[in-house]
């Protein structure tokens, strides 16, 4: 069966072509001074111009010019006033088949270029193959393929040939990270990772496509179910130091590819490469769980948080009538036994008269209530929600391992203790529970009268997390969104390495007692040039004259007709839609080409929607609004 074509014929004439243009022709075709030596030893123009036309093809593109070819026109040109010859001289060499053929075996032995061979052919497979991990892309490849043979000046074989260098360089490569991926993995994980194919036992689906289709909107029961699958991952024993076996962006590649891949098509795979493929989609499905787990808690909190705020404006909004309604029978009352009073007449019955005692206790009743702090208060309708709460706490506290620094030991040690609270099934909180991380706004609710309520602090518990996961002090073994910061730095053995070997990457030495004495000196000298400076009165822009510092104001110095100019240049502009705009812009850099199917690979078809998106995720419009704002899109 004929292999399928890594690149196309247009292609391979660009990559091995000679160029035409003026700057091209420049940088590959100006000869120096050994050449026009070399070539001035010819006596005949049109020997002058063959020997520089041989000479230049030996370099780039790095073959021989072939006796029936015609060479660009611009390029004879160019290469024809160098050597004092017109461009119809080479018609003449090329009519001169034994003057061609001993000026190729000369500037061969020359400039010591070499034909390819089946030994080149496999030293060049084994040489591009620790590329062909890490870049799969074909151009790519053939372009450091053909430059490699360039700089060895080796004569560049057929397209056919360096294609088939290609495909077995990429071939073997992949077939190696396979192997190495998959190397000492034990048969029973290797059995586990072929059930991710075989149909799970609630479902019709694959255990893989039950795993590939947890729901992302906020729910509690979507965050169980997607704990649950990320349960089932773990339980799938994949080492977690598995992809530092191979190349990162080898890693990527491999779960990018086998999460586009269906099921069937993972079916029909050599067994080598279905369980490298379902392995890297294994730690990879469990990242992405890990963080979409996070994530939704995140939203939970939030989602739970703003209905619990608009449930207090609420309350505030129809407490503010009730008490209209209690402050007027209030008044009423008290106006009744000021009357009475001073009329001397009995305040009781004035009062029973003009209120009523059971309608004057309700008011009074009604007014306490209202007067509770706790009133309207958007922490306690969140307390008030604790069911919701409680049906996905326990199961996510006991499915991460959160991590942090000094900072956060508090909050920390609050999260053990509440997932311990519920591996027990303990009630009561023990004697000594940390406090540390509770906000002042929280005490009232956690501590009232001194003594610990676990359902405020549980929930506060839940809500410092969030927030310490944001912010970045948290962060959550195999994750990838809420991962250590100092994942993202240098490694401490590389950063060691260096500094031992005297080349760290930094402007300054990494020895604190040698950085802190120099920059104590220099601190203390830029002080005495300010000092100097003052007292002369030639510091810029600063006076201390009274003992106070005042400094210069930066003034406006744009001339007002500036500003005219720029309103009338403005008002000259035609007005377009941001869309359309984008739409142009898209057609020059495209930005869109960069969106990409997940499983077919292909770019987009409808341009306009998918800018639309992005254009409303960026502003925060809403895709509705958007979709009126551009034509076309629903």
């Amino acid at each position: 069966m004929a292999r399928r074509r890594l690149l196309l014929p247009a292609e391979w004439d660009r990559l091995l072509g000679v160029p035409d243009d003026e700057r091209a022709l420049v940088q590959h075709y100006t000869l120096d001074l050994d050449d026009l030596t070399l070539i001035a030893r010819k006596r005949t123009p049109h020997r002058r111009l063959g020997v520089a036309m041989m000479l230049c093809y030996l370099r780039h593109p790095g073959r021989i010019l072939d006796a029936h070819e015609e060479p660009p026109a611009p390029l004879t040109a160019f290469i024809a006033s160098q050597v004092d010859a017109q461009p119809r001289d080479f018609a003449t060499y090329r009519s001169r088949d034994p003057s061609r053929r001993q000026d190729i075996v000369d500037l061969l032995e020359l400039t010591g270029h070499r034909p390819f061979d089946r030994g080149l052919f496999r030293e060049l497979t084994a040489w591009l193959l620790s590329m062909a991990q890490v870049n799969r892309d074909p151009l790519a490849l053939a372009t450091i393929l053909v430059e490699e043979l360039r700089r060895r000046r080796v004569l560049l074989p057929p397209a056919a040939v360096l294609e088939l260098i290609l495909h077995q360089a990429r071939a073997r490569a992949e077939q190696l990270l396979h192997r190495i991926l998959l190397e000492g993995m034990p048969p029973a994980d290797m059995s586990r990772l072929d059930a991710l194919l075989d149909p799970h036992e609630d479902t019709g689906l694959s255990l893989l496509a039950w795993l590939r289709q947890a729901s992302m909107s906020p729910a509690p029961r979507n965050l169980l179910a997607i704990i649950d699958r990320l349960a089932k991952v773990r339980a799938m024993g994949i080492p977690a130091a598995l992809p530092a076996r191979i190349p990162g962006i080898a890693f990527e590649r491999m779960a990018t590819e086998a999460n586009r891949m269906t099921v069937q098509h993972l079916r029909d795979l050599s067994a080598q490469r279905r369980r490298a493929l379902l392995a890297a989609a294994g730690i990879r499905m469990g990242t992405d769980l890990t963080d979409a787990a996070l994530v939704m808690f995140d939203k939970l909190m939030v989602m739970l948080s703003r209905r619990a705020e608009n449930r207090a404006d609420e309350k505030i909004l129809r407490s503010v009538r009730d008490t209209h309604a209690h402050l007027r029978t209030l008044v009423t009352a008290c106006r009744s036994l000021i009357n009475a009073r001073e009329a001397g007449a009995d305040p009781m019955v004035a009062l029973e008269k003009e209120v009523g005692w059971f309608r004057f206790m309700a008011s009074v009743a009604g007014i306490e209530s209202l007067a509770d702090p706790g009133t309207g208060n958007a922490r306690t309708e969140l307390l008030s929600r604790y069911a919701s709460i409680r049906s996905f706490l326990p199961v996510f506290l006991s499915a991460f391992r959160f991590e942090g620094g000094p900072g956060v030991s508090s909050l920390l040690r609050a999260v053990a203790l509440v997932r311990d609270l519920f591996a027990t099934g303990k009630r009561s909180l023990p004697d000594k529970v940390p406090t540390g991380f509770i906000r002042r706004s929280w005490r009232p609710f956690v501590m009232p009268g001194g003594a610990i309520d676990r359902k405020a602090f549980e929930i506060c518990v839940l809500s410092e997390l969030r927030d310490r996961l944001r912010a970045g002090d948290v962060w959550v073994e195999g994750s990838r969104q809420f991962r250590d910061f100092e994942s993202c730095l240098m490694p401490k053995p590389t950063f060691e390495a260096l500094r031992a070997d005297g080349a760290l990457p930094l402007p300054v030495t990494g020895d604190a007692v040698i950085y802190l004495p120099t920059r104590h000196q220099a601190l203390a000298q830029r002080l005495r040039d300010v000092g100097s400076l003052t007292a002369a009165g030639e510091l810029q822009d600063v006076d201390l004259s009274t003992g106070e510092l005042r400094i210069t104001p930066l003034r406006d110095q744009t001339p007002e007709g500036a500003h005219e100019l720029a309103r009338a240049a403005y008002d000259a502009l035609p007005r377009v839609k941001i869309t359309d705009l984008l739409m142009e812009v898209d057609g020059w850099i495209g930005f869109s080409d960069c969106f990409t199917h997940q499983r077919s690979g292909r770019p987009t078809d409808d341009r306009a929607s998918l800018l639309t998106v992005i254009l409303a995720d960026g502003i925060n419009l809403g895709l509705a609004r958007m979709a009126d704002a551009c034509r076309g899109v629903s």
